[in-house]
């Protein structure tokens, strides 16, 4: 394995941490309403955990409403359920033909509470990046041990190592400053 492998490599892992953060993110309930918000939520349909998604049109039709129209019929009281047994704290009102989740604007004290999880997901994503870091340092000496690059090559690699851990931790940061604006946002 080589120096530009490893950064390659490197690059991609990290990549993927910042996609976990965006979908942890998403998971966090705002003071609007998005299709986000049930992706996660399964049905137990005829016997199989399904998503919502699949079993049904989701639609945002304004900024405080999320709308469910399963395909099946039989599926509406499954929906609800499994609506209710999440942990949204959203009641799905059912008028027969579509179910409607109405999103309540947030109080103070929740956008706090969740601007405290937006900061542990950052957290955890930063930390993700930095154990990557780690296990590229790692390989990058155990290379400079085996003789496969000299110690020259070794400080170059371990430098540009930082600058791309620096990089994505500042994207990051980018990412956690948005969100938090977003739920703070009335």
């Amino acid at each position: 394995m080589d120096i530009e492998t490893l950064l390659f490599d490197a690059e991609e892992r990290i990549e993927k941490a910042l996609v976990a953060l965006d979908r942890d993110f998403g998971k966090l309930r705002t003071g609007r309403a998005t299709t986000s918000l049930v992706d996660n939520i399964k049905v137990d349909y005829y016997g199989a955990m399904t998503p919502i998604s699949q079993l049904s049109s989701v639609a945002v039709p304004d900024s405080r409403t999320v709308t469910i129209q399963p395909w099946d019929k039989g599926a509406f009281s499954l929906v609800e359920k499994a609506i209710l047994k999440s942990d949204l704290g959203l009641t799905p009102m059912n008028d027969g033909r579509i179910i409607r989740i109405t999103v309540p604007p947030l109080t103070e004290e929740r956008r706090k509470e969740l601007t405290k999880v937006s900061k542990k997901y950052t957290e955890d994503s930063k930390v993700a990046i930095r154990n990557i870091r780690r296990d590229v340092n790692d390989a990058l000496k155990k290379l400079e041990k085996d003789k496969e690059i000299s110690a020259d090559e070794l400080k170059k690699a371990t430098d540009d190592v930082q600058k791309l851990t620096d990089n994505y931790v500042k994207k990051a940061d980018v990412k956690a400053a948005a969100k938090e604006k977003e739920i703070m946002e009335i």
